[in-house]
């Protein structure tokens, strides 16, 4: 059994090989640079997602006890972090007694190791899959290709983007940046037997994938798919999708392969009311999935003969560590704050590199892989945000990301100290650690007057301090500085007689001497 490492320090930071598709090729500054220039992106992601916040809004305001709800999801979340490695080991007992197989994987790698050796066990080289991100984040399809086995998505999202080889960039709907003309033509290169004249429309493209699934589906013997939940009381796993997909990868196959990341955990069975009201609203806008399957290990004469869950850690024992970083862990997957958020709203999700984007990738994905250094993709990640706070408001479980981004930007400046903003502020700090260097400092500050003499603002700062100035308005400091005027006799004397001849204001109906409601009747 993997060890759960609580309280314990941060394990080092993990090799790129071992954390599957968690890690980009550029940082987010660079990534998103490029998707800004990609219009057609940028407004079927804006379309998208506007639609969706639309649907959310109208049916969480139904729910007059959501924030209750909110609160419920959070807790029993916490409680499973204090309790992880407990769960983890009633967990693996439910599904043994119920006939089911539990195996556990420290890390990427050793997760696809498994997962093929087991689908090799059956001497398939074809398996069928639903919709899942744990094998996203471990690049499972790559692994079972390079052990020639052939890995068929079933989700209409995901086929779109596995027949386009491209990299899902939305959570709940992956293939967010393409539209129905572009669908259009990845199924006409990438499905074989399509009709030629096969038209843009969602009905005909739906048909279209559905007679080509149905297919993938009467013949595959294993299927792979994730876990939205697992039930620590009875073993349970639950998936819920609109599709269908899912429910037919279930129940068709003779081996079922599930992977689970261990934070997915919930402890008993009545806790599933709670998730099941929070994640349809915060994710798709429906009260409730079209598809919630669940099952519980093995039956006879009914469903798969064979049932195997890997148990994915891949940095999650290292982010449970950290007493702020471990809210990333309440992550449920319902994507509300990408639909919500400024920032993925206008650079889409592959700007992000990792296989999560949006603001809870913003943090969980630095957290999974360490950030290796300050060129690291994933240490630029914590600068993908505004800190609006839209991203709390919406999110089920109430992971406070703003809070954990500004405690990841201040991990890394801290321990990947810029190399040359890093030795600027170093200077700085040790000029305002000394009263007599800053003194002298701030009195040195006049003679960047000279900048702005001639039209009254300074337009560009010399040298490496041109970049503050290209972007911001910079005013021309005063001739003295503050300090000196706040000890000088005739500053002194006029705040005294300032303060004598004050008249007290009143504000919002208050007086400032005795804060009372002001009734004196007079107007503003």
């Amino acid at each position: 059994m993997v060890a759960i490492n609580v309280g314990m320090p941060a394990l080092p930071p993990r090799a790129p090989h071992n954390v599957g598709h968690l890690r980009g090729t550029r940082g987010f500054t660079a990534a998103a640079h490029e998707e800004l220039k990609n219009t057609r992106m940028r407004e079927n992601v804006g379309h998208a997602t506007r639609s969706i916040r639309k649907k959310r809004a109208h049916v969480v305001a139904e729910k007059n006890d959501w924030e209750q709800l909110r609160l419920a999801g959070s807790h029993i979340k916490r409680d499973v972090m204090a309790r992880m490695p407990e769960l983890l080991e009633q967990f693996e007992e439910s599904v043994t007694n119920a006939g089911g197989h539990v195996h556990w994987a420290r890390d990427a790698a050793e997760a696809n190791r498994i997962i093929t050796d087991l689908v090799k066990e059956t001497g398939e080289e074809k398996v069928v899959k639903i919709k899942s991100m744990a094998t996203q984040e471990i690049g499972l399809n790559e692994a079972l290709a390079d052990a020639g086995i052939t890995a068929r998505e079933t989700d209409l999202a995901e086929l779109i983007v596995q027949l386009a080889d491209d990299m899902p960039s939305h959570i709940l709907v992956p293939a967010i940046h393409r539209n129905r003309e572009d669908i259009r033509e990845i199924f006409l290169n990438g499905i074989p037997g399509v009709d030629p004249d096969l038209k843009a429309n969602p009905a005909d493209l739906a048909e279209a994938s559905r007679k080509f699934l149905r297919e993938q589906f009467m013949e595959a013997k294993v299927a792979i798919s994730g876990a939205n939940f697992g039930v620590a009381e009875t073993g349970t796993v639950a998936v819920v999708e609109s599709e269908g997909n899912g429910r037919m990868c279930l129940t068709l196959p003779e081996t079922l392969i599930s992977v689970m990341g261990i934070e997915k955990l919930l402890p008993t069975f009545q806790d599933l009311e709670v998730f099941l009201q929070l994640l349809p609203r915060s994710s798709t806008g429906e009260r409730m999935n079209p598809y919630t399957s669940l099952w519980t290990g093995t039956t006879d004469g009914d469903g798969p003969k064979n049932f195997h869950i890997v148990l994915l850690d891949n940095g999650r024992s290292a982010t449970l560590a950290d007493p702020i970083g471990r809210e990333a862990l309440k992550c449920i997957r319902c994507s509300a704050c990408l639909n919500i958020c400024p920032v993925y709203e206008h650079v889409g999700g592959h700007a992000y590199g990792s296989v999560y984007p949006g603001p809870i990738g913003a943090i969980l994905s630095p957290q999974l892989t360490g950030m290796d250094s300050y060129d690291d993709p994933n240490a630029s990640l914590p600068y993908a945000s505004s800190l609006c706070g839209a991203c709390f408001e919406v999110c089920p479980v109430r992971i406070d990301i703003p809070a954990a981004l500004l405690e990841l930007r201040h991990r890394k400046v801290t321990e990947h100290r810029p190399p040359v903003e890093g030795k600027l502020f170093a200077t700085l700090g040790f000029i305002m650690g000394n009263q007599k260097l800053w003194d002298m400092s701030a009195k040195m500050t006049s003679l960047a007057r000279v900048l702005g003499l001639k039209d009254g603002e300074i337009h560009t700062l010399p040298l490496f301090l041109s970049g503050w100035s290209d972007v911001r308005d910079t005013p021309i400091p005063p001739k003295k500085p503050f300090r000196s005027l706040w000890g000088s006799e005739d500053f002194s004397a006029q705040l005294s007689r300032e303060s004598a001849n004050q008249v007290p204001t009143k504000i919002n109906g208050l007086s400032d001497d005795n804060k009372q409601p002001d009734t004196s009747g007079k107007e503003a």
